[in-house]
């Protein structure tokens, strides 16, 4: 018996929904597992179709059982008691109304197209401008390469479902999508700190900059970017991989994430938690930290700065940077350090919207509105002038 139930002798004249021992199953009290044993039941007993074992005010929309259940296999737990094991999983997405998946399809794609193109635009002017060939533009360049590779991994999935009926992804299909997203995002959380790193050197340390952003720091600093992020990613993966799923596999987002994931495990995830805290520490609070440290001291250097025209030219530089860390770092901390709030699903569905899409399409826009540098280069590549040597 699962711990939780009570099962009650079920009266003579209730044919059809009873436990093989003789109790009525309909009189079961909702609990965690409550969903887990209808399935089972009607699994191995038989029903007429309308029986359901949910109370009317808790009434689900019927969904095909092929959809709404996963592809299973016995599990043996090692004490005589099997379970199932959950192989795909279901993203509800969006919104279940057919009548807006058109209109969401179209939205999301303009989007993305939106985003590569604004993004490939910036690499191409970078590439191409001379004066643009310096260590503020290596880091934009490869930020603008995330932006890509972090749009990709999550919009055309939610494209295809858009599109499709059948919204099951597997379970190495959505695990993989976990971990890319996870590393793409964390090298953009440490990006940004050394983009800021930079604008200090710049401001703070001008005598110096050439020798301390040399070629050879720059790539190593986009090395331990990347080191770090993987060693993140791969430990959310792989922690939450070993959890046991045995059912419901519906999954409340758009894309697979640790958070809608944690609500699905039969298992504890009490270490998983913990491990989410810690990596949120040395992903979003330590690099905030130097990020507010680094523009502290640019701030004073500014301010000590004695024409206008100075000062706003050394504030230029840095304000578009400051804009994205927080788009960025305000809609991951709302995401990620909020566990408890149950019902907030369909809010983690706009911050990930925010998150994933708007972000990256607003990058380019922020960083050439207010960058003649930038402008000029732009113009010059879409027009096919040739570059100002």
């Amino acid at each position: 018996m699962v711990k939780g139930t009570s099962l009650r002798p079920r009266a003579a004249s209730a044919p059809h929904c009873c436990h093989p021992l003789g109790f009525n199953l309909s009189l079961l009290p909702l609990s965690p597992n409550f969903r887990v044993l209808n399935h089972w039941y009607m699994d191995h007993c038989s029903f007429p179709p309308q029986v359901s074992f949910l109370p009317p005010f808790q009434q689900v929309p019927t969904i095909p059982k092929s959809d709404a259940w996963p592809r299973q296999g016995p599990v043996d737990l090692g004490s005589g008691q099997n379970r199932t094991s959950v192989t795909e999983f279901i993203l509800l997405g969006l919104t279940d109304r057919q009548e807006l998946k058109p209109v969401l399809f179209t939205v999301f794609l303009l989007a993305y197209v939106a985003t590569v193109g604004g993004n490939l635009s910036i690499l191409a002017a970078i590439l191409v401008e001379p004066k643009l060939h310096t260590p503020m533009y290596f880091f934009l360049g490869n930020l603008s390469l995330l932006d890509i590779g972090c749009i990709t991994v999550t919009v055309p999935p939610m494209l295809v479902q858009l599109l499709s009926r059948d919204l099951s992804v597997s379970f190495a299909s959505c695990f993989s999508q976990l971990f890319f997203f996870h590393l793409l995002a964390g090298v953009d959380c440490h990006l940004l700190t050394a983009m800021a790193y930079d604008r200090f050197l710049a401001i703070c340390r001008p005598l110096t900059y050439a020798t301390r952003m040399s070629r050879a720091i720059q790539g190593s600093l986009i090395g331990i970017c990347w080191t770090i992020s993987f060693c993140n990613a791969l430990t959310h993966t792989v922690a939450l991989s070993v959890l046991s799923f045995c059912g419901p596999n519906l999954v409340n987002h758009f894309y697979c994430d640790v958070p809608p994931l944690f609500g699905l495990s039969c298992s504890s995830t009490s270490l998983n938690e913990k491990l989410l805290f810690v990596g949120a520490v040395f992903m979003g609070v330590v690099p905030l930290a130097l990020i507010s440290t680094s523009y502290a001291h640019v701030a004073a250097a500014v301010l000590r700065i004695r024409s206008a025209e100075g000062r706003k030219k050394a504030f230029s530089t840095c304000t578009s940077h400051l804009t994205i860390v927080c788009i960025f770092y305000g809609t991951g901390f709302f995401s990620y350090m909020r566990l408890g709030s149950v019902n907030a699903s369909d809010k983690d569905k706009a911050i990930g919207i925010l998150n994933t899409i708007l972000s990256p399409m607003l990058n380019p826009l922020i960083y050439s509105l207010r960058n003649p540098d930038v402008q000029g280069a732009l113009r010059r590549v879409f027009m096919g002038r040739r570059p100002m040597e």
